[in-house]
């Protein structure tokens, strides 16, 4: 266990899909009418996100300085903020090749929308779901640095703070009860949108490639910035138990997950 640094740790946290599993007749939609099988939740940890924001605003501004780019129709929503699912290929080879020089490491946690785990573990409430994987996601995060200040992506107005804030709890409660230790950090979480923040529009890109590996098996994104991820865990991988925690080392194991 590491000890306590008199730093500052910003954690930026986005998603890849949903935490539903049921329409509102209550029919089962996993892998269909758009309902994903997975949900991802991850972040990128830095201590000095100035100079992220710097590199993604200067992304921008080549961009717009592009007449080749500027001709195309995606750019403007780019210009706004940079999304790896609406991007462009000329675009997402501009962020990649520079993200993959900036200063941060993410981390992921991947679930597979199984009923039963949805119906015993979290009672069939997707809320909960989602809150137990954000749990998951910072339990080992939070004790090392004086100060943890978290961002979480909104895209819409349903900001959901209050629990956000339990979950976090939750997983500093766990990691006590784990090392028989009393977490100090300081821990401050703030909603906010990818156009404010430029970093959340990093980690959009960096979720991007988890998801197309494990939906579309296309792994060379994930190859390209493998050595900014230090932890990828496809938590209910039953199948490849105590094999399913993949680090940049092991990334070409991910080809061998089990079908979702």
């Amino acid at each position: 266990m590491k000890k306590q640094l008199d730093k500052i740790n910003y954690f930026f946290v986005d998603e890849s899909g949903d935490p539903y599993y049921y329409d509102r007749y209550g029919n089962y939609i996993v892998g269909k009418n758009g309902c994903s099988k997975i949900l991802i939740l991850g972040f990128i940890r830095t201590e000095n996100p100035r100079g992220l924001r710097e590199a993604i605003l200067q992304i921008q501004e080549e961009i717009k300085n592009d007449p080749y780019l500027r001709s195309i129709p995606s750019v403007k929503k780019s210009l706004n903020y940079l999304h790896a699912t609406d991007d462009c290929p000329e675009v997402r080879e501009k962020v990649f090749k520079k993200i993959i020089g900036l200063n941060f490491k993410a981390e992921f946690m991947v679930a597979r929308k199984i009923e039963s785990v949805f119906k015993n573990k979290h009672r069939g409430k997707p809320n909960l779901f989602y809150d137990d994987l954000i749990s998951k996601l910072f339990q080992n995060q939070l004790h090392s640095s004086k100060q943890n200040i978290i961002y979480f992506s909104v895209r819409t107005n349903r900001a959901r703070q209050a629990p956000l804030e339990e979950a976090i709890q939750k997983a500093v409660i766990i990691f006590e009860t784990k090392w028989k230790t009393k977490v100090e950090s300081e821990i401050k979480i703030y909603p906010q949108t990818p156009q404010a923040e430029p970093c959340l529009q990093i980690i959009d890109y960096m979720i991007w490639t988890v998801q197309r590996a494990f939906v579309k098996k296309e792994t060379r994104y994930l190859e390209f910035v493998r050595n900014k991820i230090s932890l990828i865990a496809d938590i209910y991988d039953f199948e490849n138990f105590g094999k399913n925690y993949y680090t940049s080392k092991h990334f070409s194991d991910i080809n061998k997950i089990s079908p979702l």
